[in-house]
């Protein structure tokens, strides 16, 4: 065993044969590539030991395949061969994608792919517009804190805001659509209200528990099997856009492809 130096090793040691298997061997150059830097002489040595074996019991195992494994050998051959081309033609349509692929989405594609896909975007799963707020027992104006939650406009809210440190939890923004089961995870106080109760629309909760009171305020609903409002499907709607127009500019590339070759006379059929 030997000691690698975190140094430069000389050019004339750089190809230094460390270990062999059968006819295949491990080079130091190979190794001191892999060392990670800032180790110690100890851990250097121990790195080194374990690397090499490693790599013995790869090329052990590598030549008992071939010997004992003879007839299969083709089968394998044909496999590698396969991946191989499969793994070039998915390099080089991944290159013509990601050079032509109209990666623009517009206002217009996104309306026009909702309008008439609307039947995909059915929800499995019920989702809120809500507000909430939740303080402690401890809090100083609880009936301020009320009133200025019921009011709801933009002032009112910004007095809450003001005031917020004082309050456990704080969630003003009732303009995004939020899974019911994100809600619950969010703010498991609110598990205490019944779900049929919880997804009605327009509707005022206030609570009590041990430690403090909360206020809901739900501004909208969409139930199971609703249809999901353009702004909540936004993200998935772009993603199957640019899925189509991958596969229509690939199948366009194979078209040109035949056509070309046909016409160059690369490719006949006898």
């Amino acid at each position: 065993m030997f000691i690698l130096s975190l140094s430069c090793v000389k050019k004339d040691e750089e190809k230094k044969i460390i270990a062999k298997v059968y006819d295949t061997f491990l080079y130091k150059d190979e190794v001191t590539l892999k060392l990670p830097v800032n180790l110690s002489k100890e851990d250097s040595v121990i790195f080194v030991k374990n690397y090499i074996n490693s790599w013995a019991k790869e090329q052990l195992l590598i030549q008992k395949a071939k010997i004992n494994l003879q007839e299969e050998k083709e089968q394998i051959n044909a496999l590698v061969n396969q991946y191989e081309q499969d793994l070039l033609i998915n390099k080089y349509k991944e290159a013509v994608v990601m050079q032509e692929l109209d990666t623009l989405v517009t206002v217009a594609n996104i309306e026009k792919f909702y309008t008439e896909n609307k039947e995909i975007f059915k929800l499995n799963e019920a989702l809120v517009k809500f507000r909430y707020i939740y303080f402690g027992n401890g809090v100083l104006n609880p009936k301020e804190i009320i009133s200025l939650f019921k009011d709801d406009n933009q002032a009112s809210d910004q007095e809450l805001i003001k005031q917020e440190l004082q309050f456990k939890s704080l969630s003003l923004n009732d303009s995004i659509w939020i899974k019911y089961d994100d809600v619950m995870r969010t703010a498991p106080y609110l598990r205490a209200i019944d779900k049929s109760s919880f997804l009605k629309k327009k509707k005022m909760i206030q609570k009590k528990d041990s430690i403090g009171a909360y206020l809901v305020k739900i501004k909208d609903v969409l139930l199971r099997n609703d249809i999901a409002p353009i702004s909540y499907a936004l993200p998935i709607i772009k993603q199957m856009i640019l899925h189509k127009r991958k596969l229509e500019l690939l199948n366009k590339i194979e078209e040109t492809l035949i056509d070309d070759a046909i016409k160059n006379k690369e490719f006949q059929i006898y």
